[in-house]
């Protein structure tokens, strides 16, 4: 460590003073480097404001070999190890190289206050070492000063203005400038709202420092929920509905075994644990934690691509695999965000769409923790899927208490769809797939070839409703029975004009779960 007595001027902070004092913290990583490096700095009293900027290598690797990526933050006297969040003031990842923190203000990704005496620690982590290795330098200036007025926190209210029991449309996985979005919280709310949601949830990467400003920049008939997505080595956990400023520590991996206590604590608050983009193709990305301890999973995450139709397969296994609805099986609803970043990702693409007694917090997160919900690319997407029999109907998420022969049918009604199919979904497979009629025609048509036991109806119908506020509706019915489907859900895809591995997907449901031996249990 060395000491200067100037340092070149920090962005968003004061100019540089003859009595601010920098320390200069340098080193190199190898490969296999620790996942977390803590660089001890020592504050003086009386310092105002604290500047950290922070620069590495980048040599050239052969193809295929991942370069150097080092992501910081920072930690104050209270405490820096894992598991502890006092100490916690904030982290960019590699979003940025430079933040400032004072009592009044901080970077986005950091949080405002007090710059207490004692030994800091500035986090390093290296998320790829080259083979080379990877060389750093952190300049930390300590600026002198009176403190400032402290910040106020206004966090978003927990309820917003709703109709009542309604269908909701929400977007559970979003960024901005907090960790690496682009997007200003001002920005995320506008494009919200022109996408037609109900809800956002915010989960920046790590950090919680944007739910202390939501407040400023949230309409009354927009909800949003406080989060964060906990962004480990083995896979990333969307957190939603922490208390505002809660910070659930990321620090750990699938082989330490505490996810079962961060899914308790998250649960003490009424929260969720949802894990994200499964199959991710990106580095630390995927989800290697199985899904035991997790409350919902990601399939549907931005553009439909080939790692979420693995999702989608790999989610249905597992409510097999799971006994979802045998024997009081639990299960995993599905959910779909956008994880928007950029200002090229569309807000609400995903969007999950949640059956809630009201527009607030808990009652979104009860209706997406029941699997009350479906999954659709934007708000012209409008799906009904209902199962009725013996004078009883039930729907998504819901059971229908059958004998096993008794006919069961499923009606799905289609809103802005404008060419594609239905495909109903059982735990045997695909149980038909039926095309959407075009608005000028109607009527019936024969189930697809595939399944000729005798409990199954054999035909399908299909008609176009007339034109509503929401567009032509085209209505698609299948007849089955609990003995062939032990649960049903429905995916609704657009029409491909050239052969393709698989369809777009325009929406698709949680399950309706057939039969009278044990209701199926929420995880």
């Amino acid at each position: 460590m060395t000491f200067s007595a100037d340092t070149p001027s920090e962005p968003e902070a004061a100019t540089s003073r003859r009595d601010d004092l920098t320390r200069i913290l340098e080193g190199r990583l190898g490969p296999g480097a620790p996942d977390w490096v803590y660089l001890p700095v020592d504050v003086p009293r009386g310092v105002a404001e604290l500047a950290v900027r922070y620069e590495y290598d980048r040599p050239a690797t052969p193809p295929g070999v991942p370069g150097n990526a080092l992501d910081i933050g920072v930690f104050d006297p209270r405490g820096h190890r894992g598991g502890d969040p006092a100490g916690f003031r904030g982290w960019s990842g590699g979003a940025r190289d430079a933040f400032v923190i004072s009592a009044s203000d901080a970077t986005p990704g950091y949080l405002p206050g007090p710059i207490q005496p004692g030994t800091w620690h500035v986090a390093l982590g290296p998320y790829t070492v080259a083979p080379q290795g990877l060389a750093y330098r952190v300049e930390v200036t300590l600026r002198p000063g009176e403190p400032g007025e402290p910040f106020v926190p206004n966090p978003a209210p927990l309820r917003a203005t709703g109709r009542g029991p309604a269908w909701y449309r929400g977007d559970l996985h979003t960024h901005t400038v907090h960790s690496d979005g682009v997007r200003e919280p001002a920005e995320l709310v506008a494009a919200a709202r022109s996408a037609g949601l109900d809800f956002v949830v915010s989960t920046e990467h790590n950090t919680t420092s944007a739910h202390g400003v939501w407040g400023h920049h949230v309409p009354e008939d927009l909800l949003v929920v406080n989060g964060e997505e906990v962004t480990t080595r083995n896979g990333h956990l969307v957190v939603a509905g922490l208390p505002a400023g809660t910070w659930i520590d990321w620090r750990f991996r699938a082989v330490d075994g505490v996810l079962h206590r961060v899914a308790e604590a998250l649960h003490g608050f009424g929260g969720l644990a949802i894990a994200a983009h499964p199959f991710c193709p990106y580095v630390g990305c995927a989800w290697k934690f199985g899904f035991a301890e997790v409350d919902a999973v990601e399939v549907w995450n931005g553009p439909w691509t080939p790692d979420d139709e693995v999702s989608l397969r790999q989610w249905d296994a597992a409510l097999v695999a799971g006994g979802a609805g045998l024997d009081g099986g639990r299960w995993l609803p599905a959910v779909g965000s956008s994880d928007t970043h950029a200002h090229g990702d569309t807000v609400g693409l995903g969007q999950t769409v949640v059956w809630a007694e009201d527009l607030s917090r808990d009652a979104i997160l009860a209706g997406v923790r029941a699997g009350r919900s479906y999954v659709a690319e934007s708000a012209a997407v409008e799906v009904t899927f209902q199962a009725t029999g013996a004078g009883r109907t039930a729907g998504i998420g819901e059971r229908l208490p059958v004998g096993s022969d008794v006919p069961v049918e499923l009606a799905v009604t289609v809103r802005g769809v404008e060419s594609g199919f239905v495909r109903f979904v059982c735990d045997e497979g695909t149980l038909a797939q039926l095309p959407l009629p075009t608005p000028t025609g109607t009527g019936s048509r024969p189930a697809p070839a595939g399944d000729s036991r005798p409990e199954v109806d054999g035909q399908a119908e299909v008609e176009v409703e007339a034109g509503t506020e929401q567009g032509e509706a085209a209505q698609v019915t299948w007849t089955t029975t609990a003995a062939v489907s032990k649960y049903v859900r429905v995916e609704v895809r657009h029409t491909s004009s050239q052969p393709t591995v698989f369809e777009g997907m325009a929406a698709f449901t949680n399950p309706i779960f057939l039969g009278v031996d044990h209701p199926a249990e929420r995880h």
